[in-house]
């Protein structure tokens, strides 16, 4: 699926999937660069992102798979 990662004002990331209409904070990554790994949103979803450079610059809309 489609999600785009943004970081807010604030400093925090955020997930938006467009074909839910769905914006969660990110709470929890399995690399501390993001990418490349497995990252839990607020509502519980958990999503596998894929492998990218750590100075990726944000926004950025990226392919991700939803984990059950």
């Amino acid at each position: 699926m489609k999600v785009m990662i943004r970081r807010s004002e604030a400093g925090k990331l955020s997930a938006y999937v467009a074909k839910k209409d769905l914006e969660e904070a990110i709470i929890d990554m399995e690399n501390p660069d993001l990418w490349g790994g497995k990252v839990t949103l607020a509502n519980g979803w958990q999503l596998e992102l894929p492998a990218m450079a750590a100075d990726t610059r944000l926004p950025i809309t990226v392919e991700a798979r939803k984990l059950a």
